[in-house]
């Protein structure tokens, strides 16, 4: 199992406003936009930075999410290591297979891999 990209997901109430400000601070173009949820990035697509209003299947926003190369892999090893799942394995119409993980310190992770 490889870890392909991690992302930090902030929680914004006006998205234009809040894609238009990171833009402009760290030059930085947007690369997917929902209209809920849009991921800026660099060039290279290296750097990225998630801004979501309220996720449109889970009942929660994440903290972050992690792209891997088996996201069933990683569903059973949450569910091996007790953790709390807070929003089960799914395929979403957008083109990702996702899970959502509360860790011990609170912090809601969205594990996913594209479809």
């Amino acid at each position: 199992m490889t870890v392909m990209r991690v992302m930090p997901v902030v929680t914004v109430t006006d998205l234009p406003s809040a894609v238009a400000e990171h833009a402009a601070v760290l030059g930085l173009e947007v690369v997917m936009d929902h209209g809920w949820i849009a991921t800026l990035a660099d060039a290279d697509h290296r750097v990225q930075l998630s801004l979501m209003t309220v996720d449109q299947t889970a009942p929660c926003n994440p903290s972050v999410s992690i792209e891997v190369s088996d996201v069933d892999a990683r569903y059973q090893a949450a569910l091996d290591a007790s953790l709390e799942i807070v929003h089960p394995l799914s395929d979403e119409k957008w083109g990702v297979r996702r899970f959502f993980y509360r860790d011990t310190a609170g912090t809601v992770v969205n594990v996913l891999t594209h479809l």
